[in-house]
């Protein structure tokens, strides 16, 4: 059998935590900012955690697990 290919685009959003969880960064944060309020510019910052019902999937692309 083949190895199972990580896929690209996922291994440079997503990094896997100590405690095996797996960290994304908030979206929205790229452009348009001048509309937004500082307060949620800077509430975008913080990476949070993937939701459980996508951790199927971005296991998948990192080909982490099943």
């Amino acid at each position: 059998m083949p190895k199972m290919k990580t896929n690209s685009s996922a291994k440079k959003r997503f990094k896997l935590t100590g405690t095996g969880k797996i960290a994304r960064k908030s979206a929205f944060k790229s452009h348009i900012l001048t509309k937004m309020s500082t307060k949620r510019k800077r509430n975008l910052t913080h990476t949070t955690l993937v939701s459980d019902a996508d951790m199927g999937n971005v296991k998948r692309m990192l080909a982490i697990g099943k």
